[in-house]
């Protein structure tokens, strides 16, 4: 089952960015999500038997998004789905809410990034639909 997630299911899923996102103090991007402007980012939770399996966090860009052609564009800023989970379609289902919820909100585009080296989201990202959009080097420097 996939609900938008608020309240104690916001924690839920916040639990699981955090598996995603190690680099993160505990309940960062809760507290972020919380004061996100209202409308601007939505965040999905699946649940098994009642257990939470997996979210996914969209959001609309305004700013320029490689390959696209309009504004704003839902964007797919994380999904997991733990692995014990892995093969019953909640990922697809997850972002199935998330595109349908950038498409109430008026946007004709969909977009999504992930690192070079990460072959399996690359692969769930073909297989989803996506069509790749362009390879780039980040860089910075310290000043």
């Amino acid at each position: 089952m996939i609900v938008r997630a608020d309240g104690e299911t916001l924690a839920q899923a916040a639990v699981l960015a955090d598996e995603l996102f190690p680099g993160h103090a505990p309940g960062e991007l809760l507290a972020e999500w919380e004061a996100s402007a209202p409308g601007e980012l939505a965040v999905f939770l699946a649940l098994e038997d009642g257990a939470p399996a997996g979210f996914a966090q969209c959001q609309l860009r305004r700013d320029y998004v490689e390959g696209t052609e309009t504004s704003p564009v839902g964007y797919l800023e994380g999904i997991y789905v733990r692995e014990q989970y892995w093969g019953r379609g909640m990922a697809r289902a997850l972002l199935t809410a998330c595109e349908n919820w950038a498409a109430e909100r008026g946007c004709a585009e969909f977009a999504s990034d992930c690192e070079l080296g990460n072959a399996g989201s690359i692969a769930f990202h073909l297989r989803a639909g996506f069509a790749e959009a362009n390879r780039i080097v980040c860089f910075t420097k310290r000043l």
